[in-house]
């Protein structure tokens, strides 16, 4: 299960030397709610070359504004701290993995 959290532990975790996977997400958002069982699944498959979190931007703004978040959801992956690669809205299990498979 992808753990939801806050903007200091996401600043955290990009300090670290793995790869972050963050879906930005918010309660009210169907195609979010839609994601999270993908997520799920894709944070089993790809654990050893990633960390998948989850973060509501409702309760994150000023992080989901640092990034310049405006639609969701919104799929970032981080590496060495920055954003490399993105995917916004909703995407199939077959579509996510493909999507990390090149991404990560």
């Amino acid at each position: 299960m992808v753990e939801k959290i806050d903007a200091e532990r996401f600043d955290e975790l990009l300090k670290g030397e793995k790869t972050v996977v963050c879906d930005f997400f918010a309660d009210w958002c169907g195609p979010c709610k839609m994601l999270s069982p993908v997520m799920d699944k894709c944070s089993e498959i790809f654990a050893d070359k990633a960390v998948f979190v989850k973060v509501n931007i409702d309760e994150n703004f000023p992080l989901a504004a640092r990034y310049g978040i405006m639609s969701i959801p919104l799929v970032g992956v981080f590496k060495g701290g920055e954003m490399a690669d993105k995917s916004l809205g909703f995407m199939p299990q077959s579509e996510a993995e493909e999507f990390f498979g090149k991404s990560l």
